[in-house]
This record gives C-alpha cells, sequence and structure tokens, in this order.
C-alpha cells in the first residue's frame, strides 16, 4: 500500500508454513522492485516473513516510519518474534533512522510505553547492504544520475552543468538541509547499538556510491561502541549487488544473523521474566511488611483499649499475703488470701510512685520484713568494715525466729 513518502507492504509466507521472525526492508528510489523481491525471497527461504519500506521523499520520513512501527506492533501483539531491520543503500537516512528516533523518544512522532517497549525487546538484528552512506547534496546527484552518464567522455562543462542542476533540484525537491542533518543521523544510527542486537555489514571495495571506507569505519565505530560486528567485504560487486554476484556467501552471512538474532530474542525473553520475578518478588515482600506493620498496629490499639476500659482490672496478692502465705504454707491458710484489684493507669507509659501499681511494685522490690537475715562483718576495706548477709532457711519444718545485729 501507498503511504506518505513511499511504499509499504508485506511479504509473507504461507500460513502453514512456520514463520521465525520479521525482516524489516528499508530501501530507496535507487533500488528497484524487482529488486527488492530478491530479498524478499532470500529471507522467505530462511522462514522470515518481510515488512518492505520503499522511501521516496526524505521529507516523509517521519510519517512513513511511524506507520512501520505501528504495522509492527499490530503483528507483534498477536505474536512477540525477533524483528531484523535491514537497509539497503540509502534506506537510512530515507527512513529507518527516523525509526530509531521514534523509538528513542527523540521524534515528534511518539508510540505508547507499552508499545515502545515491545518493540525494542523484539528488535534482535541489523544488516546493512551497500549502507549506510554518507548523505549530502553530492551524493544525492550520484544516487539519480547512471553511472555511465557521470562517467561519459564528453565535455565536461555539460557534465558539470548537468550535476549542478541536479543538485540544485534535489536540495529544492526534498526540502532538506543534507549538511546539517549529517550529524544527527550519524548519531542517531550509532544509538542503535543501545538495543543490544548484532550487527552484519555487508560492503564492496568497487561501490561508488557507497564508498568502502566509509562504511568499514560506521563499522569500527560500532565495534569500539561494543556492539557485535561482523564485516563481509569483496572486491568486484555493485553497489547492493553483492548477492547476484557471490549469493552462496551472501545466503550464508544472512542465515547466520538471523540465527543469532533469534538467540538474541530469546535472551530478552528470559532477561524481561527473571526481571519480571524479581519485581513480583519484591512487591510480595512489601506487601508482606505492611500487613505486618498493619497488624502490629492493631496490635497495639487492642493493648490499648483493655489499658483504659475502667472495668478491665489486674489481681495481684498483695505483699502482706505474700508474706503471711509463706510464714504459713498451709493450703488452709493459701485459700483465705483475697485478691486486691489493681486499676491500670490511663498512660500506660508513666507510672506514679504514689500509685497502686507504683506501691505493689515498691513491695514487692524492697522488702519490708529483714528479721530472717544474719548480717556479719568479715573484714574491712579502707577502715571501713565489710557486712556479709545469709539468709538462714527453715529447717526440719521448724520455724526460726532471729533478730538482726544491724
Amino acid at each position: 500500500m501507498w503511504r506518505d513518502g513511499g511504499k509499504l507492504y508485506w511479504a509473507r509466507k504461507e500460513e502453514s508454513v512456520k514463520v521465525e521472525g520479521i525482516v524489516v526492508i528499508f530501501a530507496w528510489v535507487s533500488i528497484q522492485e524487482t529488486h527488492l523481491k530478491e530479498f524478499v525471497d532470500l529471507y522467505s527461504s530462511i522462514g522470515w516473513n518481510s515488512l518492505v519500506c520503499h522511501a521516496g521523499f526524505l521529507n516523509a520520513a517521519t510519517s512513513l516510519a511511524f506507520v512501520a512501527l505501528k504495522e509492527l506492533v499490530e503483528e507483534l501483539r498477536n505474536r512477540p518474534c525477533p524483528i531484523v531491520f535491514a537497509a539497503f543503500s540509502g534506506g537510512p537516512k530515507a527512513c529507518m533512522y527516523k525509526v530509531f528516533q521514534i523509538i528513542e523518544g527523540s521524534c515528534e512522532a511518539h508510540l505508547h510505553a507499552d508499545d515502545n517497549l515491545l518493540v525494542r525487546n523484539c528488535i534482535s538484528g541489523y544488516i546493512y547492504d551497500s549502507s549506510p552512506v554518507d548523505f549530502t547534496s553530492d551524493f544525492g546527484v550520484r544516487f539519480c544520475l547512471p553511472s555511465t552518464i557521470l562517467k561519459m567522455p564528453g565535455s565536461t562543462k555539460l557534465v558539470s552543468w548537468l550535476t549542478k542542476g541536479v543538485a540544485a533540484g534535489l536540495d529544492a525537491l526534498y526540502l532538506t538541509r543534507f549538511e546539517s542533518q549529517r550529524t544527527e543521523y550519524w548519531r542517531t544510527l550509532y544509538s542503535s547499538v543501545g538495543l543490544g542486537a548484532p550487527y552484519l555489514i555487508l560492503c564492496s571495495k568497487h561501490d561508488d556510491l557507497a564508498p568502502y571506507q566509509t562504511v568499514c569505519n560506521f563499522s569500527y565505530r560500532l565495534q569500539f561502541l561494543g556492539a557485535d560486528v561482523k564485516l563481509l567485504k569483496w572486491n568486484n560487486s555493485l553497489h547492493a549487488g553483492h548477492y547476484r554476484q557471490y549469493p552462496t556467501e551472501y545466503k550464508a552471512a544472512v542465515t547466520e544473523l538471523l540465527e543469532k538474532a533469534t538467540s538474541v530474542h530469546l535472551q530478552k525473553i528470559q532477561h524481561e521474566g527473571e526481571r519480571g520475578g524479581v519485581e513480583g518478588t519484591q512487591d510480595e515482600i512489601s506487601e508482606l511488611i505492611c500487613n505486618l506493620q498493619k497488624a502490629a498496629v492493631n496490635s497495639n490499639q487492642s493493648l490499648r483499649r483493655v489499658a483504659i476500659e475502667p472495668s478491665d482490672h489486674f489481681f495481684l496478692p498483695s505483699s502482706v499475703e505474700h508474706q503471711n502465705g509463706r510464714d504459713s504454707g498451709s493450703p488452709s491458710s493459701l485459700d483465705e488470701h483475697k485478691e486486691r484489684s489493681v486499676p491500670v493507669p490511663n498512660n500506660p507509659t508513666s507510672i506514679s510512685a504514689h500509685s497502686v501499681l507504683g506501691q505493689f511494685l515498691f513491695d514487692v522490690c524492697v522488702p519490708k520484713n529483714i528479721e530472717g537475715w544474719d548480717i556479719k562483718f568479715s573484714g574491712s576495706l579502707n577502715g571501713q568494715p565489710l557486712a556479709s548477709a545469709r539468709r538462714y532457711s527453715p529447717q526440719h519444718g521448724s520455724k526460726c525466729s532471729r533478730r538482726s545485729r544491724l
């Protein structure tokens, strides 16, 4: 189907055949439809569907990129699968770099956060065939004029005039400042390293439109940034004609990249699952801590209600009764003990010395009767006598009553 700025269509395998993933083909007007079909058939033979973005105008790259991403999102919602971006000739400039900007959030067009994350997790590889090119007005002329005209042995003035005229026409047609966009263009391509996908770069020393040195510098820069890059170069193949001249080597390299992309996609799925499991565990721990805090608050409130209700009392024996019970160890005397109610004060954090509870603690901790204690002096320290106390326990059921020598 035709969209603003180019043509977008699917090339699918039969529904009965298992599909491994999706190859998104980015191409410019320099690549013919019949030429693109050769690559569509190649990917299909390996088990991959293709989404073709055939751009026509650079000033509509954003709209075409956004529509392509929406198509991918609809497909991935039904069945997530690995995605590989395949750029041919001027395809990165015509559309692909705008796709990266939309994913990064640095473009005027935006995807929903969940859809953006879905696409990012599925991007698993890149193929650059005779690409990328360093776009300027001069390169635009080379793309539009056949190489036979540029190398024509006629008048140099005629060729020069024709070249300048076409360059001026390109500047007016595409409404793009080629030179001013170069920095943004290359920065965006290098930023794709952050998606963690491998690269396959195919080039030729005989390519005039995609200079060999430019492509090599691009691959070296990617490796410096930490990317997994495989550079495959030939000597005699033409621009975007490597597959026609070296089909066996080309297919083997593409097959290897697609298999690696499948592995990368599985690793991303596992990583997302592990991260989701950790986040779920953290949520369970937070919920458990919250429940424990609520239980502690409820328990504290229950204790406070028990303490402040006037009808609730603690029944404790008095110190006198305890002393009497100690002196008469018979069961009958124990039955005669009375219970005394001690109301709890309203403020559980402070205890007055004159309160009933304070008196009770004083009675328990400080003995009032010391007749059963024998205090002896067993030496001196710095002229002061030291006292030692020993308590005599009743023997043979007899009651000993002694007075202190204090």
